[in-house]
Formats: structure tokens, C-alpha cells, sequence
């Protein structure tokens, strides 16, 4: 359907889900490459098939797939100054419980960073996709225990800023987030060290109290940097009405994001738009309860984000690149899915009366 619609190629990253069975895999090397390591992959073997037999990638990226748990790397068949570069959080999720205890087979820098060196001496852009999002706006449990978060190359000097045109990271259905990253590892959260920005986009899943949703964007062709991000919905409150009729759901607009934020420049949807943006919430409230609707995609049972505390939570989630960052955020004020605790928050208040 997305192939005949965009008339474009397409790039895929299978999450955890996406293996059979379920949430369970296995690194090849477990057992220095013997049998239990090759329980599962033919699972990818699979998938890459696919994906080369409908003309989404070509032989040497689908026996890259094949290899390396549904991740690869491609450039661009018409624009060759993008080189896409995808990874699977299969290795990388605390439900795929056998990896979740090998920091060895989770450090998803071995992956990302060689393509994209390669990518810079090329003169290439890099566009990166991840299945998920699981080191950040994880469900009612904040960030998933990575000893290395996938932003880690950040931290190199310059990097994102001179490669990295564009991150964009699956969902569990409750991640609608956007993340900043900075350089000196955030310790100096400013515009001018937002060096690459991320975007976590919704889901056709609504799953519990959320709604369906999905999300185009324009981009640049010479800097491959967004401009542009149109997010529709689905009011799953609505769908009862449905029943025992032949209509299909409909889809409505939730955000243009330039209009949403009145910005009429031509300035990319970069990491320096996005510190802007967290700076103007600090300052305006109503963007805060405005974001808060966004992620959960106007859904009915949104919890509201009215009190001090979680507004100050949702602007430190949105600058936290890592897990560490993350952690010296208020806690509680995450997931949508469930009502706001802030638990975190208010022992930070009660200590600080001592």
C-alpha cells in the first residue's frame, strides 16, 4: 500500500515484535556461532528476502539484513548523497530477555558508527532509522537499562552535525516524543550545542487509551533535514459506532508542525528548532498541554499535564539523549496511557524543604 502511494522506495526496520516467536532472539555468537546461536535466523533470512523481492533494497543490503538481525545499509538509488543506514532494537529491548543481559550484543555503536564514518568520507548524508525507541518515553517505566543508549556517537566530536541529516525512531504506541541531543554529552543544554535531534513517531497500533496514527514529512533533498511533519489520527473512541456498518475509519489531521508552533522561516525542523521549542514551552505553558495531546494523539483519555511538575518533566524528557540525562528528570510523567504519578518529583520537593 505505502509502495503504490509514495512511489518511492522503501526502507524497512523490524522491531522486537516482528520475530518469531515473539520478543526472543538470540546473538549468533552466544555460543561462539554453534547451534544455539542460529536458533532464529532464519527469521531474518526471511524478511530480507522480502524485502529484495518486492525491490525495497538490492542483494547486498538484503544479505546485510540477513546477517546483522534485520539492519542495513543502502544508499539512495536516485539521491546518492544519502546513505540510509537502519537498526533493529531487537538486540536492544528488555523484552527480548536473552540480549537484554549481553551488553555485548546491545552496543548498537558497532552497528551505526562504521556506516557512518563511511558515509562522511563519502561526502554522504546519513539517515537513520530504528525500529523503536526503547532507551526513551518507554510506557509507565521510563527508560529501558541500555549500558549503551544508540545515541552514544553523539558524543564524538562534531559527528551528528557534519553526518547525521535526520534519526527517526519507531514507537511503542505511546512514544510521540522528540528527543535532543547535545554535544559534552548535555552537560551545557543550549542551541548552539543541539547537534541532532530525533524524531519518535506514532503508531497505527492504538493498543490501550491512545489513538491511531502515523506521520509524513518533507524533507530536504541537499541537506536530507526535515521540513516539514503532517501527523494524522484515528479516534478510536469513535470506532464503536462502527460497528455493524461497512465504513472504514477515518483519518483526521492532528498537527502541521510549523503551524502548530507559528513558525513561517524556512529553517529545517533541526535540533536547534527543537531546544527552541522546549525554551518557548518553558516560557508558554499551553505548548507543554499542546505536546501532551500530540503524544497521545488527541485521545479522549489523555491525562492532563496542567501542574508545574509535569511540564518541567516533559521539557527535561525531550533534552535527555540518554539514559543518564533521563534519569535526572522527574519521573512519572512519561506514558499517557495511565494517569501521571510524579512520585519522583515530589520526593525531589520533599527533600529539598529539609
Amino acid at each position: 500500500m505505502f509502495q503504490a502511494y509514495i512511489g518511492s522506495p522503501i526502507y524497512s526496520a523490524p522491531r522486537n515484535h516482528d520475530t518469531s516467536q515473539e520478543n526472543l532472539d538470540v546473538p549468533h555468537a552466544i555460543d561462539e556461532n554453534g547451534p544455539v546461536g542460529q536458533q532464529f535466523p532464519w527469521n531474518y533470512d526471511l524478511i530480507s528476502k522480502l524485502w529484495e523481492l518486492h525491490g525495497w533494497i538490492d542483494a547486498p543490503a538484503a544479505k546485510e539484513a540477513s546477517l546483522h538481525y534485520g539492519a542495513y545499509a543502502i544508499t539512495h538509488p536516485v539521491h546518492s548523497n544519502l546513505r540510509i543506514i537502519t537498526l533493529t532494537p531487537t538486540s536492544g529491548t528488555t523484552t527480548t530477555r536473552t540480549l537484554s543481559s549481553m551488553p555485548q550484543a546491545r552496543d548498537l555503536r558497532h552497528v551505526h558508527r562504521p556506516d557512518r564514518r563511511a558515509a562522511e568520507s563519502r561526502g554522504q548524508g546519513a539517515g537513520r532509522l530504528d525500529g523503536s525507541s526503547g532507551t526513551f518515553w518507554r510506557a509507565g517505566a521510563g527508560p529501558t537499562p541500555c549500558p549503551t543508549p544508540p545515541t552514544s556517537s553523539t558524543r564524538s566530536s562534531g559527528g551528528p552535525a557534519r553526518t547525521s541529516s535526520a534519526t527517526s525512531f519507531g514507537a511503542t504506541p505511546t512514544k510521540t516524543g522528540r528527543l535532543t541531543y547535545y554535544s559534552q554529552n548535555g552537560t551545557n543544554q543550549t542551541a548552539e550545542n543541539a547537534v541532532a535531534s530525533a524524531w519518535v513517531g506514532p503508531s497505527l497500533a492504538p493498543l490501550m487509551k491512545i489513538n491511531s496514527g502515523y506521520r509524513f514529512y518533507e524533507v530536504g533533498t541537499g541537506s536530507w533535514e526535515v521540513l516539514e511533519a503532517y501527523t494524522f489520527f484515528s479516534d478510536v473512541n469513535s470506532f464503536s459506532s462502527l460497528e455493524g456498518r461497512d465504513l472504514p475509519s477515518s483519518w483526521s489531521t492532528l498537527s502541521v508542525l510549523r503551524r502548530a508552533h507559528r513558525r513561517h522561516d524556512d529553517e529545517p525542523l533541526n535540533a536547534t528548532f527543537w531546544h527552541g521549542v522546549t525554551e518557548a514551552m518553558e516560557k508558554d505553558r499551553s505548548l507543554v498541554r499542546m505536546f501532551n495531546t500530540f503524544q497521545s494523539k488527541s485521545s479522549v483519555l489523555t491525562p492532563s499535564c496542567d501542574s508545574e511538575a509535569c511540564a518541567i518533566a516533559k521539557i527535561c524528557y525531550m533534552r535527555s539523549g540518554s539514559q543518564a540525562l533521563w534519569r535526572q528528570c522527574p519521573q512519572g510523567f512519561d506514558s499517557t496511557q495511565s494517569p501521571y504519578t510524579g512520585r519522583y518529583f515530589r520526593l525531589l520537593l520533599y527533600i529539598g524543604r529539609i
